[in-house]
């Protein structure tokens, strides 16, 4: 699949009769395994990659070129757009997300995101008119090539109300991001709030196990993102194998995925 097919296939999925729930994945047999479930596209995750590192997430441990080629690999497993997970564009000055943009075409990415986050934890969000510059340079080198979503994270942080956040989501659709993303987004019906202020452009909404997925399409939700959390999942699926395995319960340590299942995912897409 070439980068322009890839991003066809995003960008229509966006505009489907149904919801685009989009797992994120953190390397290649999860990303394969995911494809193999029958998911439609695939989300990097800063955090999955940083923590897979021994780094910390949002602070800029992780390099461009790392979680580009973290994308790439994603894509080359599954054989299924992704939509990078690029945190703030990777630098201050908006011409350093038009970078990361145009190595995300590079690339052959389908999608990707810039925050208005700063990696700096003592100022953690850009001001409101240098976040609107940043996604609109970034949407001037996106259009048409790459699917743009402008997202804020200053309920995420503590740094503005639900207003503040719709206020950036709005001028970051002025910009020209073509999906629009809040994080922290806390009830259904603060959802509907977003969805209305920035329509007709997608929205999309981090999973809440406080909101059931047929609640967030109701709303007009159009994608679903997980982040970090089936990372976190598999993790959980570690620990209790290690208990299991730390009380002499062989058995249970060793069930899971077999071997022959993960050698046929991270053969390709042809295989699944």
């Amino acid at each position: 699949m070439s980068q322009p097919q890839a991003y066809e296939r995003l960008r229509a999925l966006h505009e489907g009769p149904d919801m685009l729930v989009m797992p994120n994945a953190w390397d290649g047999t999860s990303a394969g395994l995911l494809a193999r479930a029958g998911f439609k596209a695939i989300g990097s995750t800063s955090a999955a990659i940083a923590w897979a590192l021994g780094r910390q997430d949002g602070l800029g441990q992780v390099s461009r070129d790392e979680a580009i080629a973290n994308a790439v690999l994603l894509g080359r497993v599954s054989g299924l757009p992704i939509n990078g997970d690029l945190e703030d564009g990777f630098g201050f000055d908006a011409e350093e997300c038009v970078e990361t943009v145009e190595a995300s075409i590079a690339a052959g990415l389908a999608g990707l995101g810039i925050e208005d986050t700063t990696a700096d934890p003592d100022q953690p969000i850009h001001d409101f008119d240098h976040a609107v510059a940043r996604v609109r340079a970034a949407a001037s080198a996106a259009r048409g090539c790459i699917l743009l979503t402008g997202r804020t994270d200053v309920l995420l942080y503590g740094q503005g109300d639900l207003d503040e956040a719709i206020r950036r989501l709005v001028a970051f659709a002025d910009a020209g991001a073509d999906v629009l993303y809040a994080t922290g987004v806390g009830s259904i019906e603060d959802v509907r709030k977003v969805v209305t202020a920035v329509s007709p452009k997608p929205v999309n909404m981090h999973a809440s196990a406080a909101i059931p997925i047929e609640a967030m399409a109701a709303a007009g939700v159009r994608r679903m993102s997980l982040g970090m959390t089936l990372y976190r999942a598999a993790m959980a699926g570690l620990v209790d194998a290690a208990e299991a395995l730390r009380k002499g319960d062989i058995a249970t340590a060793m069930t899971g995925v077999p071997t022959s299942e993960i050698m046929a995912v991270v053969s390709g897409p042809q295989s699944l």
